[in-house]
């Protein structure tokens, strides 16, 4: 999935010039934590968040009182180096970039220009809907051996007792050296199919409910 597709459009942005005061009721009206700052030509300049304006209490501002606090604008504050993701970036890539820079928040942006804004709360929703978590569901995990063609042949057995797949997720097994293969599956009983794949030596990892799927 590319940031285009689950970017949230229009944005709430303000410029350099307003004031914090601007900034907090814009984010208490709109219930965001994040406001791009922007030029007269809508070219992204800056980035304010709602640390940053809980933190201006604690520094520069200490000895000044609230309501002066609240009529600087915001070239005080705001941060002026944005990490930014591009409409064709791919999601997964961004989400890793937000958890190493550790920020919660990006503006997407085209030659400057504000096009967008993706927020942790969007990747998660959109986690949500690629895993078909918000679709009535059922949840297998299966340890694999790292060989190339297991999902495949997992995927074959599926389809022959008539298991539909609305997502799959692979991801490393704490052992170091096998696969956890994660389906999520559309049927009413998935039993047969467990029961193969129990023959052909697969481990079911969950569902761990003693006897869920035994005959």
């Amino acid at each position: 999935m590319l940031v285009e597709d689950m970017m949230r459009k229009p944005i709430h942005t303000l410029q350099e010039t307003n004031s914090i005061e601007d900034a907090v009721k814009m984010m208490e009206r709109e219930r965001i934590r994040h406001i791009p700052i922007v030029n007269q030509s809508y070219e992204l300049i800056g980035i304010i968040s709602d640390r940053d304006i809980r933190d201006s209490k604690h520094s520069i501002f200490l000895r000044e009182q609230s309501d002066e606090l609240l009529s600087r604008p915001l070239h005080n504050i705001m941060k002026r180096d944005v990490f930014t993701a591009h409409p064709l970036d791919f999601v997964e890539d961004i989400a890793s970039m937000l958890s190493e820079q550790q920020i919660s928040a990006a503006p997407v942006t085209v030659q400057k220009q504000l096009v967008g804004m993706i927020t942790g709360r969007d990747l998660l929703d959109t986690l949500v809907r690629l895993t078909g978590a918000d679709q009535p569901s059922s949840q297998l995990e299966i340890k694999v051996k790292d060989f190339s063609g297991t999902l495949a042949e997992v995927a074959t057995i599926f389809h022959k007792y008539g298991v539909n797949i609305t997502s799959v997720l692979v991801y490393p097994h704490k052992d170091g050296v096998s696969k956890v293969l994660t389906f999520r599956v559309q049927i009413m009983d998935p039993r047969p199919a467990i029961q193969e794949l129990k023959e052909k030596g697969y481990e079911l990892m969950s569902p761990s409910a003693p006897g869920l799927f035994d005959e």
